[in-house]
């Protein structure tokens, strides 16, 4: 008989938090029969080596070069045969319950392809990113002039389960049956949209995408440098993907726009960046004060 589950964590030079994120894996899988795999896309700070021995459960793949997110998650998915698959960010602490009270609910509903969960901020606020709808053109469009609310879902409780559009990659928990029939993850994504792309289309496939009251809490954005040229070219060079692969059929007067929007948020957030980085140069003592 298949495993019920199987934990995955891609990392990347975040040894400490990919420790922190295990301990709480660990605790929570108590009395599930369950595995963890770490893929590790050739971190340079011992990773592995500080972890394996204190984790000696944890199945460790040891990448030579770092083959990014969607493809690293694919290789542990493969060599796990479990019921489900849950893909977790290194960044995240999950809460004692949640593991066991999402597995609960997908069991009671077979037609849940994913889940995802209410994602806390390391101040305990709740991140408006743990539900999300597909960024059609237009979604994508009201989302790029400031009018987040469709975006994010936000007229859903946050109390009580609920169908979503989009599950967060920092938590996606995945119905072994819908990724056979839908499809791993698409390795053209290296990082970030690959999460929208399969949620998309495990909905195409008939399936249901699920947000759950059950918690974590996810230091969003300290397991990725995003202060740097690479992580604005790869997460907009992202979103060109998943609309090219998914929208690329409409008129060109349509697409026109959608496309010059996306290279224009990317553009002012890389003059943000910039901007920053001169105000620091200038002002070093202004970022060392204790």
């Amino acid at each position: 008989m298949a495993q019920k589950i199987s934990v995955v964590i891609v990392s990347y030079n975040v040894c400490q938090l990919v420790d922190e994120c295990l301990d709480s894996v660990e605790r929570a899988l108590a009395g599930i029969d369950g595995d963890i795999y770490v893929v590790d896309n050739c971190s340079v700070d011992g990773t592995v080596e500080a972890l394996r021995p204190k984790h000696p459960q944890v199945h460790f793949i040891a990448n030579t070069e770092n083959v990014g997110f969607a493809r690293a998650n694919n290789q542990a998915i493969r060599q796990s045969g479990s019921e489900y698959v849950l893909l977790l960010n290194p960044d995240t602490v999950v809460y004692e319950p949640t593991i066991k009270g999402c597995l609960d609910f997908m069991d009671a509903h077979p037609e849940a392809g994913g889940a995802g969960v209410r994602m806390l901020t390391r101040e305990g606020t709740v991140a408006p990113e743990s539900r999300r709808a597909v960024p059609t053109p237009w979604v994508s469009m009201l989302k790029m002039l400031g009018f987040t609310r469709r975006y994010y879902m936000s007229h859903l409780p946050w109390d009580q389960p609920s169908q979503i559009e989009v599950i967060s990659g920092a938590y996606c928990l995945l119905r072994r049956k819908a990724l056979d029939q839908v499809g791993l993850l698409d390795e053209d994504f290296f990082m970030y949209g690959e999460d929208i792309d399969l949620s998309y289309r495990l909905l195409k496939g008939g399936w249901q995408n699920w947000f759950l009251p059950f918690d974590i809490i996810h230091y969003k954005g300290e397991s990725t440098q995003k202060s740097s040229f690479r992580y604005v070219h790869v997460f907009y060079q992202a979103m060109l993907i998943f609309f090219r692969k998914h929208y690329g059929h409409l008129s060109f007067l349509l697409s026109i726009p959608i496309k010059t929007a996306i290279y224009f948020r990317a553009f002012l957030a890389l003059l943000h960046m910039l901007t920053d980085r001169l105000q620091q140069f200038l002002n070093p003592r202004k970022d060392n004060r204790s």
